[in-house]
C-alpha cells in the first residue's frame, strides 16, 4: 500500500490527460472552452484533475461498500453506501459547475487504473471475512481523508474547498463507524495514511454534522 502514495500525482496526471483527450475530440474542434468558477475565477488544470480523481475514488468506496454489503449483509455497508453516492454527486455537481466532461463508469469499472486496481485487492481481501472487510473500509476512508486533505491544501478555489471539506468531515465519520464495528468483532485498525496523531485525534472526537 506504501506505493500507492508515491504513484498517486503521476497516475492522477495520465488519468487526467486521457479522459480530456477523450471529450476535446469531439467538442469545440479541439479548442477547449475555458472552465470558470461561480465568481468567473478560472480553474486550474490541478484543481480539474483533483476532482476528476477524488470523482473515481468516491466511486471506489461505493462500488466497494456495494459488493461488501451483499456479501456480509453490515449495516455499515449498506449505510456507508448511501453517503459515497452523496459524495460522488457532489464531485460531479462540482464538474458540471465548472464545466469540466467526466464520465462515471459502471459499478466496479475505472479510468484510473490506480483506484481499478484498488478496487479489485479491496473486493479480494474484504471477501475473506467479516473482519477484513471491515478493515477495508476503514483503509478506504483513511486514504480518503488523506487525498482530501492533499487537494484541499492544494488549492484555493473556496468552493472546491468547501466541498472538499464536507467530503473529510463524512469521512471522518465513516472511519470511527468501521472502527467501532471492529472493536465490535474483537479486532483494531492500524492506520495506512493517516498519522497516529491525526487518526488517534479522529477517534477521540466525537460524531460529527458535516452540513449540507
Amino acid at each position: 500500500m506504501k506505493s500507492i502514495a508515491k504513484t498517486r500525482i503521476l497516475l492522477s496526471a495520465i488519468t487526467f490527460i486521457i479522459i480530456t483527450s477523450l471529450f476535446m475530440g469531439c467538442e469545440n474542434n479541439g479548442t477547449e472552452t475555458p472552465m470558470n468558477d461561480q465568481q468567473g475565477t478560472a480553474i486550474s488544470l490541478e484543481d480539474q484533475e483533483a476532482l476528476l480523481f477524488m470523482l473515481e475514488e468516491e466511486k471506489l468506496a461505493r462500488d466497494t461498500y456495494i459488493y461488501l454489503d451483499q456479501l456480509w449483509n453490515v449495516n455499515q455497508f449498506a449505510n456507508i453506501q448511501n453517503s459515497e453516492q452523496s459524495h460522488i454527486n457532489a464531485v460531479a455537481n462540482l464538474l458540471d459547475g465548472f464545466g469540466v466532461e467526466h464520465a462515471i463508469l459502471p459499478e466496479g469499472e475505472f479510468m484510473n487504473q490506480e483506484i481499478q486496481n484498488l478496487y479489485d485487492t479491496f473486493i479480494e481481501d474484504g471477501a475473506l471475512s467479516i473482519t477484513e472487510a471491515l478493515k477495508v473500509g476503514a483503509t478506504i476512508e483513511d486514504l480518503d481523508i488523506v487525498d482530501l486533505e492533499e487537494y484541499q491544501n492544494a488549492t484555493s478555489n473556496a468552493t472546491i474547498i468547501s466541498v472538499y471539506e464536507r467530503l473529510q468531515c463524512g469521512s471522518r465519520n465513516h472511519l470511527r463507524s468501521f472502527v467501532l464495528a471492529l472493536e465490535n468483532v474483537g479486532s483494531t485498525y492500524t492506520p495506512q495514511f493517516l498519522t497516529e496523531v491525526d487518526y488517534s485525534q479522529i477517534l477521540n472526537d466525537s460524531s460529527e454534522r458535516c452540513g449540507r
